[in-house]
C-alpha cells in the first residue's frame, strides 16, 4: 500500500477529508521518525513495536570477487508485531 492509497483509505475509514488526513500521516510520520531517531522504542498498541537496533563492525565478503570486507556499524529499525496483529494474520 502506496501513500497515498494510505491516506485514501484512512480518511474514508475515519470520516475526514483527505487534507486533514494528509496532515494526520505528516505529523504521524514526523512523531515517530523524531522517537526513532532519539533511540526510542516506539510502541503501538495492538499493532507493534518500532525498535532501534545497533549492528556492530563486522566482516562480510563480496559475492563477486571473494574479497574480505569490513562491513561498519550501524542502527537498524526493527518491527516487531503485537500479540493482536498476529492473532489477526493468523485468522486468515
Amino acid at each position: 500500500m502506496k501513500k497515498s492509497e494510505w491516506i485514501d483509505a484512512a480518511a474514508k475509514e475515519s470520516g475526514m477529508t483527505k487534507k486533514q488526513m494528509t496532515a494526520a500521516y505528516a505529523s504521524l510520520e514526523k512523531v515517530l521518525q523524531d522517537a526513532i531517531m532519539r533511540g526510542e522504542e516506539v510502541q503501538i498498541s495492538g499493532f507493534g513495536t518500532f525498535v532501534v537496533r545497533n549492528k556492530e563492525v563486522h566482516t562480510g565478503r563480496n559475492p563477486k570477487t571473494n574479497e574480505i570486507i569490513q562491513i561498519p556499524a550501524s542502527r537498524q529499525v526493527a518491527f516487531l508485531p503485537g500479540k493482536t496483529l498476529k492473532e489477526k494474520i493468523n485468522e486468515t
